[in-house]
């Protein structure tokens, strides 16, 4: 069963363009695994801080083996750092 997700990542001010070259790099990589079939970033146009994904992978158990790449990881890294606030993920069901 395809799984549908929306994550929504906040950007320290301090820290945009770096956070903005990392969400980059994960996009290329992350089009490339096997089982991805949509994976967009988006910038909110009120707050160049905001980013959100839209991805849609093809089972629970690619987007877990997803969830163990290194450059995702290195992401999750530096969260504390970084970022606002930890990602808002939210997994959805295609109605």
């Amino acid at each position: 069963m395809k799984v549908y997700l929306t994550a929504i990542i906040k950007s320290k001010p301090e820290h945009t363009t770096d956070i903005l070259v990392l969400l980059q790099n994960m996009v290329a990589n992350s089009r490339k695994e096997p089982g991805n079939l949509q994976y967009d970033l988006h910038r909110d146009k009120a707050d160049n801080n905001t980013f959100v994904f839209y991805e849609i992978w093809e089972s629970v158990e690619i987007l877990a083996q997803h969830n163990e790449q290194p450059y995702l990881k290195a992401f999750v890294d530096i969260i504390p750092e970084k970022l606002q606030e930890p990602p808002v993920i939210i997994k959805m069901d295609l109605l």
